[in-house]
């Protein structure tokens, strides 16, 4: 059938469609038209022909010519079929004629009757391109020939046709000859540019230097291909020339010329051509010029996206067989989180969940066999940073006021500007602010939200909710973060911006937010936090970089923030937990030098108080965060770089962070290195070839609490801590570590052990023992490799006999104390005579039940410090009575002390009652410790700042300075004490004076200071004075000792110097004694005179001279002890 006939055919069948039809559900046909029609010419070439009515655009006329038989005005025929399935527009849309060639002027011709004969010549400069045809007739019968001769000169680039029709006849012939001579004036054409294109396709085989060899096989067959290719779908063709082949799969280079501007739809039809002609040789790689489409166009963390790749152009003879989709060269598996989907000759990668490592330049390539179509990016594709709205108030309660006007402000990180909601004529930007009017409305609804949202982005949105009450019982008023709010009310407001979560108080009766909590986190962590839950081994070197390059850059803010740190080493325990569940996975370099960036970030000075926060809440049950193991942040951030340095790849490298050096190397006998020339490490031998990676901690003190594994307090880490793996079993190594601190003692081998108190982790010295101390080096020996370090003992040089003295004479103390108060208690009716000595012996029992307590406390303290559990409460306990009882001690040791001056120099004219000073001696023996002890405990506990962590059951000092509230007063007692001490003695000096002689007065002065002193140093606690001495030189081992010996012998000082000294009591023992053992009631007489020689206070509260009996009586009653 001809083509003409099937056109027809058509034509017809489509104008008898006269109803709808229905495709599917949701499309409908209702009309049907015809437009185009490509039948093949009589050459075997394609002529794309518009029915009426339409029409080709100028560009594809000009691109593909115009069939010889196309009408002038307009484009109704081309030469070949346009790719991308275009066709024929109505001609309506042609509003102008398209552009007719500039046409060949016509000369005016002399013809004779007889003979015509034309001849056209044209004579050009510039390149010429001619097409010649020739036409012969064969006929019988008259015959005429006509010869035209037209002769034009021209300038430029000129075409010329010539045509020369001869017909040969038989019979009567008649001539017609026309002449026309060469014109006066020249006529000119418009200049034409040559254009080229360089092109290239890929092959999809091995490269061979032999393909550029004409001769080869694959040489000659892409170059036909070319030719062939190029003549049918390049109008004006000049040449198509294969250049050269190159490596890239095998790519080869081509370069078209053309006498018309190559048109883009022109150059992709000829790639299509070239990719269905030469896949039946070779597979062959398609590249489209189209890019890869992304929906949505704009993504944030965790939003889903679509990358769909295709179609490829219907004239590709293509069936999608398999495909292959990579992000800057990596290639991507299809897991929980990447998903594709095939329909309609395209593939989409479905993200479900977009992460950073999701960033990148994007490529598909969809294959049918072995050919294949590439799609491209083009550039990378990146998340956008979410935006962190901060709003305050984030609530508030109001007294509803008609007409009150309240500020609400909003913000958000740059480069985002943000508006509120639903008041179109308030200011936008960032920050912004509203002045909000309260109407009648607001207060009905009792509760309203003020919306404040993302411009460019409105799916970002935060609320203002604010809540109307009729009447005012706020206990705590006009917080700018939280507002109003009722007693024990929890308020909430914003964080700053790029931060997620809230800040938290509690409003209490003091009216203020207390108890506040800040649970902000930087929104970079949380991200990745998530992120890390979905690693897998394509993104972990990525990831690594991501985590890196966060830290460093935000590394004021994380050492600042314990919420951060906690934040990290929960990355990095997701990291090493994947590194080490799956063999495949080898950390490459750069990946653990991105680690170490982390860790030496965390190591820092600066992050010390986050870490010390950290730990102490590892230690509170109620607070401890849940990780793995149950162990502390500080132990689950080593046990994560164990992990991950386990998996290196292997070969020798080193890494130096400026707090932290890796050093990674391989040996077969054995090993020794110097490590940074802090740490050296011995290996005499070894399994075989093994590798050796040490990593050096210059200050991961700031880390890891000192806690080893009796529980002791007294110690801190002197040495660097090293991490030490090794691919075999090594069972000796040898450490050489150097002292950072040379001051102090007692050296331990230690290394860090996870299972420690109940997960928790501490120092363990199994395994480790110490070989020797050499002026500021140690040298510990191991059988096993994991972390390690040295312990020593901080500001108390580690002595046994200052061990010997602290525990014997605190037992002695506590032995003496009970004496002590036994006495008194059998004494007590003979003694208290007068108001001085009932207050005296009054003093001297409290002083001594005072350190008796504050003794036993003391070693429950101690017990609860050494347990293998902690116990932070009953630490805390302890802690407190310590503090309460010392104080108590130095209190009346100062009421004593008043009482002496007070009887000596007669402050009070008049004198006061006994029970006006046993009214003094109480409030301020028992009444000012506890003032301080509250005090202390409410301003430092709730900032966990109360005891020292990992230590002694005692007050803080590193972050609190509490220790103070014991130092101080104490200190300043012993110095008022001093004070009276001195002016008691020389009131007695002044008083002795006026009654001796001088030889007699000079020999009782000696007896009367040494008395005093040796009576009154133990009450007013002058030994204490030598602690300042400790914290001037915390490491001076006499002064440890001396001040040791002294105080935990206190008890003994005040039984001897306070009871045994005194005749009165002694012969009031002696009295006892006798009785029971005669079992005579009657007392001797020499005690009513035993009080008369202690001369030293005949002259207590005396004023001038008086005559002897007046002196003694004074004296007795002033001092009856």
């Amino acid at each position: 059938m001809e083509p003409s006939e099937i056109i027809n055919r058509l034509r017809d069948a489509v104008a008898n469609v006269s109803s709808a039809l229905e495709i599917t559900d949701d499309l409908t046909l209702s009309s049907w038209t015809l437009s185009t029609a490509c039948p093949l010419n009589s050459a075997g070439g394609t002529e794309c022909q518009c029915e009426d009515s339409f029409t080709w655009s100028c560009d594809i006329c000009d691109t593909y010519g115009a069939c010889s038989n196309a009408s002038t005005f307009i484009c109704d025929c081309i030469n070949g079929i346009p790719p991308f399935g275009k066709f024929c527009q109505p001609i309506t849309n042609l509003t102008t004629a398209c552009p007719s060639k500039t046409p060949t002027p016509t000369p005016t011709p002399t013809t004779t009757p007889t003979t015509a004969a034309t001849t056209t010549t044209i004579a050009t400069t510039g390149t010429t391109a001619t097409n010649a045809t020739t036409t012969t007739i064969g006929t019988t019968g008259t015959t005429a020939t006509n010869a035209t001769t037209t002769t034009i000169a021209t300038t430029g680039t000129t075409a010329t046709n010539a045509t020369t029709t001869t017909i040969a006849t038989t019979g009567t012939t008649a001539t017609n000859a026309t002449t026309t001579s060469p014109s006066t004036e020249s006529l000119s054409t418009p200049a034409r540019t040559i254009d080229e294109r360089s092109l290239s396709v890929t092959l999809e085989i091995d490269f061979d230097e032999s393909y550029n060899d004409e001769s080869n096989s694959v040489h000659q067959r892409c170059s036909q291909a070319i030719e062939t290719n190029s003549q049918i779908h390049i109008p004006g063709l000049l040449s198509a020339d294969l250049l050269a082949f190159r490596t890239g799969s095998t790519i080869f280079d081509f370069e078209i010329t053309a006498n018309t501007a190559i048109q883009d739809a022109a150059v992709d039809a000829l790639l299509v051509a070239l990719f269905n002609d030469l896949r039946n040789s070779f597979p062959v790689r398609f590249e489209s010029s189209r890019n890869l489409t992304f929906q949505p166009t704009a993504v944030f963390f965790n939003d889903r996206l679509n990358v769909t790749c295709g179609p490829p152009p219907q004239t590709l003879q293509f069936r999608i067989t398999s495909s292959e989709w990579t992000v800057d060269g990596a290639l991507i598996i299809e897991d929980d989180l990447h998903r594709f989907s095939r329909a309609n000759r395209m593939e989409t990668l479905v993200i479900t969940n977009f992460f950073f490592t999701d960033n990148g330049r994007y490529q598909c390539r969809l294959f049918d066999g072995n050919s294949s179509f590439l799609q491209d990016s083009n550039e990378r594709f990146s998340l956008l940073e979410t935006p962190t709205i901060r709003i305050v108030p984030l609530k508030n309660r109001i007294v509803c006021q008609v007409g009150q006007e309240l500020s609400l402000q909003c913000s958000v990180q740059e480069p985002y500007s943000v508006k509120f909601k639903d008041f179109p004529n308030t200011e936008t930007g960032n920050p912004i602010q509203l002045l909000k009017t309260i109407s009648q409305e607001d207060c009905d609804n009792q509760e309203i939200s003020i919306v404040c949202q993302v411009i460019e982005f409105p799916q970002f949105t935060r609320n203002i909710t604010l809540l109307f009450v009729s009447e005012d019982g706020f206990t705590c008023v006009g917080d700018p973060e939280y507002g109003n709010g009722f007693l024990n009310e929890e308020g909430r407001a914003s964080c700053a911006t790029n931060y997620v979560g809230n800040r938290t108080a509690i409003c209490r009766e003091s009216g203020e937010w207390e108890d506040r909590e800040d649970n902000c986190n930087i929104q970079k962590f949380v991200q990745l936090l998530i992120e890390s839950e979905f690693l897998n081994e394509r993104i972990v070197p990525d990831f690594l970089e991501e985590l890196s390059n966060a830290t460093f850059i935000l590394s004021e803010e994380v050492t600042q923030s314990p919420n951060d740190i906690e934040l990290i080493v929960r990355i990095l325990n997701n990291v090493a937990s994947l590194v080490t569940a799956s063999p495949t996975i080898r950390i490459s370099r750069d990946s653990i030098e991105d680690v170490l960036i982390v860790t030496d970030v965390l190591s820092r000075d600066q992050a010390r108080e986050s870490w010390d926060n950290l730990n102490l809440q590892a230690l509170r049950e109620d607070t401890r965060p849940i990780t793995p193991r149950n162990e502390s942040f500080s132990s689950l951030l080593l046990f994560s770089l164990e992990g991950i340095t386990s998996r290196l790849v292997n070969g020798s490298f080193s890494i130096e962070t400026p707090l932290i050096v890796l050093n990674k190397t391989t040996f077969t006998d054995s090993f020794n290195g110097d490590f940074n020339s802090t740490v050296e490490i011995d290996v005499p031998q070894s399994n075989g070839e093994t590798d050796l990676t040490v990593i050096t901690f210059e200050s991961f003190d700031n880390i890891l609490p000192p806690r080893d594994e009796n529980n002791a307090s007294g110690r801190v880490i002197n040495g660097r801590v090293v991490l030490v793996q090794s691919d075999t079993t090594v069972d000796d190594i040898t450490f050489t570590f150097d002292i950072v601190n040379d001051g102090l003692g007692n050296p331990q081998c230690v290394f860090w052990n996870f299972s420690l108190f109940d997960g928790l982790g501490g120092w363990d010295g199994e395994g480790c023992a110490l070989v020797r101390r050499r002026d500021d080096t140690v040298v510990c020996r191991c059988d096993h490799l994991t972390s390690f370090s040295i312990l020593m003992s901080p500001g108390v040089p580690n002595s046994r006999v200052l061990d010997f003295i602290t525990y014997i004479g605190v037992g002695i103390s506590m032995a003496c104390l009970v004496i002590c108060l036994i006495i008194e208690a059998l004494i007590w009716k003979k003694v208290r005579k007068s108001n001085t000595s009932h207050l005296r012996h009054v003093s001297i029992i409290n002083i001594a039940m005072s350190l008796l307590i504050a003794d036993i406390w003391f070693i429950i303290g101690a017990s609860i410090s050494e347990g293998d559990k902690k116990n932070p409460d009953a630490c805390t306990a302890a802690t407190f009575f310590i503090h309460f009882f010392y104080l108590a001690l130095f209190f009346w040791m100062l009421a004593s002390a008043l009482l002496l001056f007070y009887r000596s120099v007669r402050v009070f004219d008049g004198g006061l009652s006994k029970n006006t000073m046993l009214a003094i001696g109480f409030s301020l023996g028992y009444g000012a410790p506890l003032i301080i002890t509250v005090i202390t405990i409410a301003v430092t506990a709730p900032n966990d700042a109360y005891i020292r962590e990992n230590v002694i059951c005692w007050l803080n000092w590193d972050k609190s300075r509490a220790l103070l509230a014991f130092v101080v007063p104490a200190l300043l007692i012993v110095f008022v004490n001093i004070i009276i001490l001195i002016v008691v003695i020389v009131k007695i000096l002044q008083s002795r004076g006026m009654t001796r002689g001088a030889h007699e007065d000079e020999k009782y002065v000696l007896v009367v200071i040494i008395r005093s002193l040796a009576i009154l140093t133990p009450f007013f606690g002058i030994t204490w004075g030598l602690g300042v001495g400790i914290l001037v030189d915390p490491t001076n081992l006499g002064i440890h000792i001396t001040f040791a010996f002294f105080n935990s012998l206190q008890g003994f000082f005040i039984l001897v110097f306070g009871t045994l000294l005194d005749k009165k009591v002694r012969s009031e023992i002696s009295m006892f004694t006798q009785s029971q053992a005669s079992g005579s009631g009657t007392k001797s007489s020499s005690a009513e005179n035993s009080s008369s020689g202690w001369h030293i206070w005949r002259n207590f509260g005396r004023r001038g001279v008086s005559n002897p009996s007046s002196e003694a009586s004074s004296s007795s009653r002033a001092i009856n002890t």
